[in-house]
């Protein structure tokens, strides 16, 4: 079951960027967020009301669950976006896959979990590895002070999706489930975005291109409703810090797909930064064996 969530995670979020590049034009990028976790919401609600499966939360829970809608739906995605106007993408998925070093730091310091040593050296492996996949993107890029906006937004974003990941392991160990919270937190994150858009004039326009319609209703199903349950319930089943490592696998899925669709060329750089990349994943996802001491009792 890991595994197939796993694979599930970084299949449609390494694909997810399309989509998103697809959705650039008549609509604002906040107003295009807003229309996808609201929609996501109601898909949601409408299939745990069906199957009656959509648990009751107390006070508590739906504060987490605002909470959450900042960091994971609004925040998280605000920051990221804005970041990609002032930074390379390569750079912002460099930033953004610290998350697996930021999990396994926050789980420490919240939840008092021991931070293992492959997962350490697995996520840093990971991040050398993309540094050298992106690394043309990133030494033909001149600094200036929008780049360390860039990065501070990036760092930003990457530390309120940690964040979401937290609290919905909270949320998880009080028995609630990621299905409920993900309607409630994508229904909260819409709703503030939506706010925000008001406050600030940006109008709620509509592309019906097929493109634009496509794109929305992928990113709303598969990028939302599967993706993120499947994300957070990894979170879940095997700790924040395991399954972060997804950040690092999907700019790989993404450039496989550059390849197919608009001809990125591997160089030997990449190749070595994918290999870096796998057994980094290796490190992460293996079991480390725990030796007990066995005393033979002496007779005297």
């Amino acid at each position: 079951m890991n595994l197939s969530l796993y694979l599930l995670t970084v299949l449609i979020w390494g694909t997810t960027w399309i989509a998103l590049k697809w959705q650039l034009g008549v609509v604002a990028i906040p107003v295009s967020i807003v229309y996808r976790f609201g929609l996501a919401a109601l898909v949601l609600f409408a299939l745990l009301v069906l199957s009656r499966k959509l648990q009751v939360m107390n006070r508590r829970g739906h504060l987490i669950c605002l909470a959450q809608g900042l960091c994971l739906f609004c925040v998280n995605f605000m920051c990221f976006l804005t970041a990609s106007q002032w930074i390379p993408s390569g750079l912002v998925a460099v930033v953004f896959s610290t998350a697996t070093l930021w999990n396994a730091l926050n789980a420490r310091v919240f939840f008092g979990q021991r931070v293992a040593r492959n997962v350490l050296m697995g996520g840093g492996l990971g991040l050398l590895g993309l540094g050298l996949l992106f690394w043309p993107e990133l030494v033909g890029h001149t600094a200036s002070p929008q780049t360390l906006l860039g990065l501070g937004l990036a760092l930003l974003g990457t530390m309120c999706f940690s964040a979401g990941n937290m609290l919905s392991s909270l949320q998880q160990k009080a028995g609630l489930r990621p299905l409920t919270t993900n309607a409630w937190g994508m229904a909260y994150g819409a709703a503030m975005l939506a706010t925000y858009c008001l406050v600030r004039g940006i109008p709620f326009e509509m592309d019906w291109s097929a493109r634009y319609v496509g794109a929305l209703w992928y990113l709303v199903i598969p990028g939302s409703v599967i993706g993120f349950t499947a994300y957070l319930t990894l979170v879940g089943r095997m700790g924040p810090e395991r399954a972060a490592y997804c950040t690092v696998l999907f700019p790989v899925v993404a450039l496989n797909v550059s390849a197919f669709v608009e001809g990125y060329q591997w160089t030997a750089p990449a190749l070595v930064g994918l290999v870096l990349v796998m057994v980094g994943n290796v490190l992460v996802f293996r079991r480390v064996k725990r030796v007990n001491p066995v005393f033979k009792a002496q007779q005297i």
